[in-house]
């Protein structure tokens, strides 16, 4: 079941590990889960679209898919798609809430170019 959670931009940032949750992400995909029991945590992807290549994607998961490799972080699990583990090597995933908007952003230290809007990026 595919779920769209807030919207998702993209920058970079300078991390040695995947994947690095901030506390902001792990109170957001708590909060999330809350109301679905069903769900074990969220999968994170990358899909081919946009005007720079590449697109995040997240959706709840009801279980850990046989490539996925799983971080698990202050009782939070984030399953990372097989085809997406090399771009997201060193990422920070965050949440960020303003006046106008919420999302979780991807500071990902990989990233060569971005659209102007910040929804797709290049490797």
């Amino acid at each position: 079941m595919s779920a769209s959670f807030a919207s998702v931009v993209v920058s970079s940032c300078a991390a040695s590990s995947w994947c690095i949750l901030t506390p902001s992400a792990v109170h957001k995909i708590k909060q999330l889960l809350k109301d679905k029991p069903e769900h074990v945590g969220v999968k994170v992807g990358v899909r081919t679209r946009g005007c720079n290549g590449l697109s995040y994607m997240l959706e709840y998961t009801k279980t850990k898919g046989d490539s996925d490799e799983e971080v698990v972080q202050d009782g939070v699990r984030v399953f990372i798609e097989k085809k997406a583990q090399l771009t997201l090597l060193g990422t920070e995933m965050d949440y960020v809430e303003d006046k106008l908007s919420s999302e979780f952003v991807f500071n990902n230290p990989n990233i060569k170019g971005t659209c102007g809007c910040g929804e797709s990026f290049n490797i």
